[in-house]
């Protein structure tokens, strides 16, 4: 008969390797993720589109305890027939987009490339 130790360091044995293994797909599968969302960004073809900016957002992420906090910024541009898209900006252009500019947006699948405001519009 084992004895209640060794049983129990096999229980733990086991939960611990099945906690392991969910992490490590957890893992894998964003890796995966992101390589196919680059991978298809880099296969579509850049767009020129005439747009409206109807609105902007941002989220925040982190920032608890020790941890830094980070920023996704967010726009929504508006197409002609109401159709819209919204793309993750960097800060940066963030801040010079205004809410009912117009002018062209350029973007390569999901990824923002730049904004052209149309002057006196």
């Amino acid at each position: 008969m084992e004895s209640g130790f060794f049983m129990e360091f096999q229980s733990f044995n086991m939960i611990f390797f099945i906690v392991f293994g969910l992490i490590a797909i957890v893992i894998i599968t964003g890796i995966v993720k992101t390589i196919g969302a680059g991978l298809s960004n880099q296969a579509a073809e850049q767009v020129q589109r005439s747009c409206k900016v109807v609105d902007k957002r941002t989220r925040v992420r982190g920032g608890s305890g020790d941890f830094s906090a980070s920023t996704d910024y967010y726009i929504t541009f508006e197409f002609e027939g109401g159709e819209r898209k919204e793309l993750k900006v960097k800060g940066s252009d963030f801040g010079m987009i205004v809410i009912g500019d117009r002018g062209e947006v350029h973007y390569k699948g999901t990824r923002f490339l730049e904004f052209v405001r149309l002057m006196g519009a």
